[in-house]
């Protein structure tokens, strides 16, 4: 290197003027200092006042391991990491970073070109996107278009497109620009749901190709020429739909035959448009109050208006012109459908049949419609677990007995009875309507009677009493009690209960409504609540699909957990900083926990979990340039006292962590004292902790902040510490600061 330099200034001594030649050798030998020191200088070798160290927990850029975004124009930028204290100001940049998996969650605020957004936003595959479901995103608006270039249909103007797999839930969708098209789908199977979309120029939805998507819970109001337009071979369900105020509710075209179920089009030109060879099912709609006709078939489209084995039990009535308009060359049955014979143009043919006194239009109960159990209910109706009334409604409000629970447990499981259980009870004859389905239920271990032999069948039952039971019944296990404090509420659960509640609420039988946060442990459950834990009951044990709900309580934001740290020693300090959203996994769902953590990555777990105020100046590093990703976490580690760089003005971002050195820098940061020197004899190793860091290991040793896995008496100061020991020291941290509550772990050493 020396003689390199020397070369080089000998060069520029024979080109240039004498003083300018000086000058460059006094530069070279500056770098030539440099690069020594630097060869020389690591994290080991420097035992100065104040150990140099510095994390987040990442491999590369933080944002790329994240499964969980949060985006706000107002207060975000797309500069930050994603997460919920930094967010994205675009959801184009969450989009961008976005990988099979992750959920982005919108902040209400309307995301246009004004605040950086390009068009369309493209939800690539298993991408979700959540804005606020409750009220169909009515605050959290996606507004402009894009030019998208179909593979059907050249080119169009489209705010959205949704790939394989992808969710979109609960926005606001508009694009009034020329031929505006809110949300495009082609050849894929999407979910779109709790959704708005309005003020489109062209239609809120096209689905074209081979589309399969569930269109649900929508609000399709104010488009100028369709609602939903289905074209190609396009398929899927469309559910619990409201198309108002639009050309044409719905536009069914080419060779689609979707699902068209428990929608409502009302006050459009023509409810329901069917043309060319379209095929589409409906069943329960209601198609009224439209202005020229409820539903115009055309071409050789042959919708299915029901059976006599399948009534369709579609409402169609009081159009301005007509009801049903049949100009297409085929014949078609109506079969139990409210429709009048005299508002119908075209052949159609009326077949004669019972409809069992269920109501038509939307849902089968008249007092269902619009309600948020409406999913769970039809589910177990159509598993004749659960039952309506005579008079056409099912009650959903009303409070449940002990004796209908009881019904309700034996009709949806046939499981081995138990021994011991009791068979009869003092307040239940033979001749009692429940007497059969009590003593299945109680032989199967779900619910039992009281002390003075009784049951009690007309008492009602609470909504914790309906979780214990469950859980019990089914035999489920687990329950992390830090899931709890989801619910605002949780001081009235009942001690007896509260494990019982945590294990439902990680296997996702909670469901809250209207606020997920508030469970209500001791309020009598009604009869839509218990459609709704006991068909989640029946998800857990693989005996129904899974259904889309907000009111679903999610316990995953809370109790994250990662592919390889279910048997990890570490996993329930890692569990508890990713419930706070500190420290988060990589892309594939995995953790790394044993992978090594550098300076940089430290840095930024610091500064993420402590937050620490500056107490000096910033300082310029000179390998941080302005656009390395953990700049700002570096620079707000060091003025908070827990890291320093080296003596050439280096930080060495991308260097391994030492054991020793996390200890040295939590012990600095936070000023610990106290650290008595035989504190250190617990340590087998102790002669290998250098003399600098001996106080600041003991007092992190009093502090309990050190975890030693496998062996708790041997520290191991020099080895490279990794992603899982950093999580562990930092939530030893927060217990000390009394943010957290103490973890019982056998390798924390006391």
């Amino acid at each position: 290197m020396c003689s390199f330099y020397l070369d080089l200034a000998i060069v520029v001594i024979r080109k240039f003027e004498a003083a300018i030649a000086i000058a460059l050798v006094q530069i070279l030998n500056t770098l030539q200092s440099f690069h020594e020191l630097r060869a020389k200088t690591t994290i080991e070798g420097v035992e100065s006042e104040r150990s140099p160290i510095g994390v987040k927990l990442s491999g590369n850029d933080i944002a790329t391991t994240m499964t969980t975004f949060y985006v706000n124009p107002v207060t975000g930028s797309d500069r930050g990491n994603g997460s919920r204290t930094s967010p994205f100001k675009t959801l184009t940049r969450a989009l961008d970073r976005a990988l099979p998996k992750t959920t982005i969650y919108l902040s209400p605020a309307t995301y246009s070109t004004t605040t950086g957004e390009k068009f369309p936003l493209v939800v690539s595959e298993g991408v979700t996107v959540i804005g606020q479901e409750a009220d169909k995103g009515e605050n959290i608006i996606l507004l402009g278009g894009g030019e998208y270039n179909s593979r059907t249909f050249r080119r169009q103007n489209v705010t959205v497109l949704l790939e394989e797999r992808s969710q979109l839930r609960g926005v606001t969708v508009s694009n009034s620009g020329n031929k505006g098209i809110g949300v495009w789908i082609e050849s894929t199977s999407p979910l779109l749901a709790s959704s708005t979309l309005t003020n489109c120029a062209l239609a809120g939805v096209v689905v074209t190709g081979n589309g399969k998507p569930i269109l649900r819970d929508n609000r399709i109001i104010r488009n100028t020429s369709t609602g939903i337009f289905l074209r190609r071979n396009a398929k899927g369900e469309v559910r619990r739909n409201d198309c108002d105020q639009t050309g044409y509710g719905i536009t069914i075209s080419d060779d689609s035959a979707p699902l068209i179920a428990d929608n409502r089009f009302g006050n459009n030109r023509a409810g329901v448009y069917l043309s060319h060879n379209a095929k589409p099912v409906l069943r329960r709609n209601a198609i009224e109050k439209n202005t020229i006709a409820g539903v115009v078939v055309k071409d050789e489209s042959q919708p299915d208006l029901g059976s006599a084995q399948d009534p369709a039990l579609n409402r169609i009535r009081n159009n301005a012109r007509v009801d049903l308009q049949n100009e297409s060359k085929y014949e078609l049955i109506s079969a139990g459908n409210e429709l009048n014979a005299r508002r119908v143009v075209g052949n159609v043919v009326f077949a004669e049949l019972e409809t069992e006194g269920k109501a038509p239009g939307p849902n089968q109960f008249r007092d269902v419609e619009g309600h948020w159990a409406t999913d769970f209910i039809d589910g177990l109706v159509q598993r004749e677990i659960l039952r309506g009334f005579p008079d056409g409604s099912f009650q959903p409000e009303g409070k449940l007995a002990r004796a209908a629970y009881a019904a309700a447990i034996a009709n949806a499981f046939n499981l081995p009875r138990q021994l011991g259980t009791r068979r009869s009870f003092r307040d239940v004859p033979a001749n009692y309507w429940g007497a059969a389905a009590i003593r299945k239920a109680t032989e199967m271990g779900f619910i039992s009677g009281f002390g003075d032999g009784t049951f009690r069948p007309n008492s009602y039952l609470t909504r914790v009493q309906a979780l214990v039971s469950l859980v019990s019944g089914l035999g489920l296990t687990g329950g992390n009690l830090d899931v709890l404090g989801l619910y605002r509420d949780r001081a009235q659960i009942p001690s007896y209960a509260l494990t019982a509640v945590a294990i439902a609420t990680e296997k996702r039988l909670v469901t809250n409504f209207p606020d997920l946060g508030r469970l209500n442990p001791l309020r009598a459950i009604s009869r839509g609540e218990l459609a709704a834990v006991l068909y989640q009951a029946l998800v857990t044990t693989g005996r129904a699909t899974p259904v889309i709900s907000p009111y679903i309580v999610n316990p995953d934001p809370y109790l994250p957990s990662f592919t390889d740290t279910r048997e990890h020693w570490a996993r329930d300090f890692i569990r508890r900083l990713a419930s706070a959203e500190l420290i988060s996994g990589f892309g594939d769902g995995s953790f790394k926990p044993d992978a090594p953590i550098n300076r940089a990555q430290y840095a930024a777990l610091l500064v993420k979990s402590l937050n620490p105020p500056a107490i000096r100046p910033a300082s310029q590093f000179l390998d941080v340039g302005a656009n390395f990703w953990g700049l700002d976490a570096i620079n707000r580690a060091y003025q908070g006292g827990f890291i320093s760089g080296f003596p050439d003005r280096t930080f060495h971002p991308d260097q391994p962590l030492q054991r020793l050195h996390i200890w040295v820098s939590l012990a600095g940061g936070l000023n610990l004292s106290g650290g008595d020197d035989s504190l250190l004899n617990r340590y087998r190793d102790r002669d290998e902790i250098p003399a600098y860091a001996r106080g600041a290991v003991a007092a992190a040793t009093r502090a309990r902040l050190i975890t030693n896995y496998p062996d708790r008496d041997r520290l191991l100061p020099k080895q490279n510490a990794t992603r899982a020991e950093a999580a562990a020291a930092i939530h030893q941290v927060l217990v000390h600061q009394e943010k957290l509550s103490a973890l019982s772990s056998p390798y924390i050493v006391g």
